[in-house]
């Protein structure tokens, strides 16, 4: 049985509770699609054990959770030094491993950012490391999500690679991996002339396996309560779904509990536009 447009908006926990406790409150608030990050704190990934991963994967089999992680745009992926390349490698071949001891459905990842003189040699290394982190993925049957990304001020010094539709075409040119796939964050998309549907008309929806939902003035990355900002989220979800698009939607924005109130919002837009999975 096809899954309603509110039991496909999930919400991305990140590092706002533990893990265990991020999975009860997503039982009992009927979340069924979570994203988490494993670098600091209770969720740690060093802090998992085996029966911590056990516990994890009961909690989620028992309450129909599917469960995604989310690794931290913090992490260059576009390093080419010593040590710090080799390091960035093992970081994502450790969340692909931990993909496999949790049953992660999902691996969100990056490409890196430059210093804007050594654009040309950090995209070139960050190609290369995904390449390498896809072949790695498909041998253990792990899926990763390229995210598109936002666009920094004018004057920063320090930008994000594929924020771009002429980056991100690069990449997914490229990255032929039948494991890479591209997880559409709408609230980035805003940053660019082209916009939410230039990068859908680009793209489609054929590698498309989440969408990541915030608000967004279009002016810089915001990540607004839905309404708050200038995105049309009638539009959005009338093109989105009338594409085919069956998978999920990721909130990502304020406190857990806005997130949760944010799908109702979503879904009532969605609905007051007709479209028939909101119905």
């Amino acid at each position: 049985m096809q899954q309603s447009l509110k039991e496909r908006i999930g919400v991305d926990i990140g590092r706002r509770a533990k893990l265990e406790d991020g999975l009860k409150w997503a039982a009992e608030n009927e979340v069924f699609f979570i994203d988490i990050q494993l670098d600091s704190g209770a969720n740690a990934m060093e802090l998992f054990d085996d029966a911590r991963c056990e516990t994890v994967k009961k909690m989620c089999q028992a309450n129909g959770i599917h469960l995604g992680l989310h690794t931290l745009s913090g992490v260059n992926m576009a390093e080419y030094s010593n040590f710090f390349r080799q390091a960035a490698d093992e970081y994502l071949r450790a969340y692909v491993d931990m993909s496999v001891r949790l049953d992660a459905e999902w691996v969100v990842v990056h490409a890196g950012f430059h210093f804007t003189a050594d654009y040309e040699l950090r995209k070139k290394a960050s190609l290369e490391r995904l390449l390498r982190a896809s072949e790695y993925a498909e041998g253990k049957g792990v899926h990763l999500l390229l995210e598109n990304m936002n666009r920094e001020p004018e004057d920063a010094e320090v930008n994000y690679l594929g924020h771009t539709l002429d980056e991100c075409r690069f990449y997914f040119d490229n990255l032929k991996s039948p494991n890479l796939h591209w997880t559409f964050t709408i609230n980035h998309a805003t940053l660019v002339p082209e916009g939410i549907n230039g990068f859908l008309d680009t793209f489609g929806i054929e590698r498309m396996r989440e969408v990541r939902v915030a608000d967004n003035l279009g002016d810089k990355e915001h990540h607004m309560y839905p309404g708050d900002g200038s995105i049309d989220f009638r539009s959005v979800f009338t093109r989105i779904e009338s594409m085919g698009y069956t998978g999920h939607y990721t909130n990502g924005f304020g406190t857990l509990d806005d997130m949760v109130s944010g799908r109702d919002y979503l879904v009532a837009e969605a609905k007051a536009a007709g479209v028939p999975s909101a119905q």
